[in-house]
């Protein structure tokens, strides 16, 4: 696996993308994250404070239903693109007159400390990072030792079907390549956290006709693949691509429904206490150093 950049997402598209998705939360994201909030009852130990990353676009949904899990837990909200901020406060900002505005699940809003939280929960977010690397570190930073992430995102078999449309027509790729659940992992690893586990399982969508399939796609995101088409395409190219989705893609066995498939990756894993290995000479930042104070010293 490359330490380098992702090779097929497009940094300045990325970056745009992240500035103007949609400040709302798509189905499917919704669904992703109520599957994912099921996997939290194997979690014994619930976290005292936790951070929801790009709420918005993870889900609002999902939002609640991990804050009806651990009610007394502190909610740190944080987002990333500043137009989604209004739509997080908002929606997850209690009203002056609620007793639940004083209790402990009342969100906070802004970028968490370092290691302030127990639990990092970031849904369908990292397909879409031009470095994947360096968001995991900023999620490693936030997590209090022995803390926990829990993560999903698309995987390389998503819309497999729009990509072997695209691939038949001599078209460029239709979508960027997603990392592969096993290079996830090696990823976690190399940021620091401990004991990945990676599982993943396919959602089937069908879609009644092109122009509903297409429009799901753009809210879930957008083409980063630096050789997609480089210009704006015309009216007879979309038609074109109308036809051909409802003629390949077309479900017998859905009434002629536009079926697409999605592939879901899930990843969880633990910080752990830090290690400082001994030579003659041994560098530990300053977080690290009170970490292992307060966790009875240093180990070898």
């Amino acid at each position: 696996m490359s330490t380098e950049h992702p090779p097929t997402i497009d940094p300045v598209a990325a970056a745009r993308w992240h500035a103007a998705a949609p400040a709302q939360s798509p189905w499917l994201h919704e669904e992703v994250a109520k599957r994912m909030d099921d996997r939290l009852q194997w979690i014994r130990q619930a976290p005292a404070a936790w951070c929801h990353w790009d709420a918005v676009r993870g889900g609002l949904q999902g939002h609640a239903l991990v804050s009806a899990r651990y009610p007394q837990a502190l909610c740190q909200v944080t987002e990333t693109s500043p137009h989604c901020v209004p739509a997080a406060m908002q929606a997850l900002a209690r009203p002056w007159w609620s007793p639940t505005r004083w209790s402990a699940g009342r969100p906070r809003f802004g970028l968490p400390q370092e290691g302030s939280v127990q639990m990092l929960w970031a849904n369908m977010a990292l397909h879409m990072a031009s470095d994947p690397q360096a968001l995991i570190a900023q999620w490693h930073r936030a997590l209090a030792v022995d803390g926990y992430l829990m993560f999903s995102c698309l995987g390389p078999d998503t819309a497999q079907e729009l990509h072997a449309v695209y691939a038949a027509l001599g078209w460029p790729p239709a979508g960027h390549a997603f990392t592969d659940m096993h290079d996830w992992g090696d990823m976690l690893v190399q940021a620091g956290f401990a004991e990945p586990v990676m599982d993943m399982e396919r959602i089937r969508l069908t879609f009644a006709t092109p122009q509903r399939l297409l429009q799901e796609l753009a809210e879930l995101g957008c083409n980063l693949h630096p050789q997609r088409f480089p210009a704006l395409r015309g009216r007879h190219w979309r038609s074109r691509l109308h036809e051909v989705l409802q003629d390949q893609l077309g479900d017998a066995e859905q009434d002629g429904q536009l079926a697409l498939t999605f592939e879901i990756i899930y990843g969880h894993a633990y910080k752990p206490r830090p290690r400082v290995r001994v030579s003659a000479s041994s560098a530990v930042s300053l977080e690290d150093m009170r970490s292992m104070l307060r966790e009875g010293g240093m180990r070898s």
